[in-house]
């Protein structure tokens, strides 16, 4: 299930422990470690993510030496929260402070990838679904195994985007909030008795129908 990707970390998925890692990967050993360094620990949540970012760099044509990405020439719209989103923060350079990892929670191990071109339009893009899961009667350190070594294009369908790119990110104009006279950006804010307030304190309208 997507709410339960196999994340948190156990004795053989601190840092330089158990896993296998055959030589046929698309992407070698060290990406793998570079991922756990940076989510922890490994677990077969951050190989679902490697293995997306193998994906993405093969079904989109990206070169592997030029990533991470830099700013927004390339965007990830993920529907969970799970410790795969890690490994594609890590190896391609999608975070949420850059706005070009965008959260779209479904409880889905799903994420559609956008590269981005000078036009700021979408040059390419694909959604990538994770299949059912395999890993009845594999251990933790087994289904690992089984996704580091098994390719994309058997873990994954690869299907057309189902959400259009997000735009770039924006610079807004901001004010105080009349109620706790916090500084707070103009999309962050909502108009009661015809004065600016924050969505902490604005009390909202919720009537039936509204």
């Amino acid at each position: 299930p997507a709410g339960d990707s196999g994340g948190g970390a156990t004795e053989s998925g601190r840092i330089g422990g158990c896993y296998e890692f055959k030589e046929n990967n698309m992407l070698s050993s060290n990406y793998w470690e570079k991922a756990a360094a940076f989510h922890g620990h490994t677990c077969p949540g951050l190989a679902i993510g490697f293995k997306a970012v193998e994906g993405a760099i093969a079904e989109l044509g990206l070169d592997d030496t030029q990533l991470p990405a830099i700013d927004e020439e390339l965007v990830c719209v993920t529907e969970n929260d799970a410790c795969c989103v890690d490994a594609i923060q890590c190896l391609l350079g999608c975070t949420y402070g850059k706005a070009n990892l965008i959260p779209r929670l479904r409880g889905k191990m799903a994420f559609t990838f956008f590269v981005r071109d000078e036009n700021g339009s979408a040059a390419k893009a694909i959604r990538l679904f994770l299949k059912s899961e395999a890993c009845e009667g594999m251990s933790r350190d087994e289904y690992q195994n089984y996704l580091l070594n098994t390719p994309y294009t058997e873990l994954f369908e690869v299907l057309e985007p189902r959400v259009a790119l997000p735009e770039p990110a924006r610079h807004f104009a901001s004010e105080h909030c009349s109620v706790c006279g916090e500084y707070t950006a103009e999309y962050g804010l909502r108009l009661q008795d015809c004065k600016p307030v924050c969505l902490d304190c604005y009390s909202a309208y919720e009537r039936e129908g509204f």
